[in-house]
């Protein structure tokens, strides 16, 4: 599991996160929804060891992230990330983007490499793909390919920063249908999100991030069909208007 303890962290005198506690267990799924600025991507990135935390713990597979002995770069493999933009490698194929990091990172043969990749990527969907090119592809396929290489790496547990957040409208269902692909796997994930149909139909908890604080965390019919805090009233009826 994830255990998030009392997390804080500032950026200078900026406190962006003010003591963030939660739990996620194998096989579920939380959606953080929130305002901009109210430190949702910031926890994904602490969880991730991109960002250093100033007190508390994070907690996966009883290791402690943020404990100087930790491996932060062996447990990164646990932890597959798409961000919002998905920064391929324009001059590798689609499946030399795939194969990347298994075989530089997990140190694979390049067939072993090749072979997962091309699971990974029919299992997004995008098994004619293979010889293309990312700048060739539409912002959907590319965030697809963005998911296949995160999950080439065998991870335990998959974070979304906002992945729709960049794409065209009409393309943000085929990513979404991804995560919902993810989730009937049993994927363990964390999306930081502002499709809140999609939060309130794939998530088991939703969080409502204001200011740096958990205001309000529950399943999704609780926070979104009925939310307890004017907060996340005004919130949701801004976002769902």
């Amino acid at each position: 599991m994830i255990s998030i303890q009392n997390v804080r962290k500032s950026f200078g005198d900026l406190e962006v996160l003010k003591g963030i506690s939660l739990d996620v267990n194998k096989g579920e799924v939380l959606s953080i929804i929130g305002g901009s600025g109210s430190g949702k991507s910031t926890l994904l990135y602490c969880i991730n060891a991109i960002e250093t935390i100033q007190s508390g713990k994070i907690i996966v597979d009883d290791i402690d992230v943020h404990n100087p002995s930790t491996n932060q770069d062996k447990l990164r493999q646990k932890l597959g990330m798409v961000f919002q933009q998905w920064n391929s490698f324009p001059h590798l194929t689609v499946l030399e983007n795939a194969a990347l990091a298994p075989r530089i990172v997990k140190g694979l043969s390049k067939d072993e490499a090749l072979s997962i990749a091309e699971k990974e990527l029919i299992h997004v969907g995008l098994g004619d793909k293979f010889d293309m090119y990312p700048t060739k592809m539409s912002g959907g396929q590319q965030q697809r390919l963005a998911i296949a290489r995160a999950l080439a790496m065998k991870p335990d547990y998959m974070l979304f920063d906002e992945i729709t957040s960049a794409l065209d409208p009409e393309l943000v269902g085929e990513v979404l249908d991804t995560l919902r692909m993810l989730r009937e796997d049993g994927m363990t994930m964390i999306c930081v999100t502002h499709e809140i149909a999609f939060a309130r139909d794939v998530s088991d908890n939703v969080a409502f991030f204001n200011q740096g604080v958990i205001e309000e965390m529950g399943t999704p019919d609780q926070v979104i069909n009925n939310p307890q805090k004017e907060t996340t009233r005004k919130f949701l009826s801004k976002v769902l208007s």
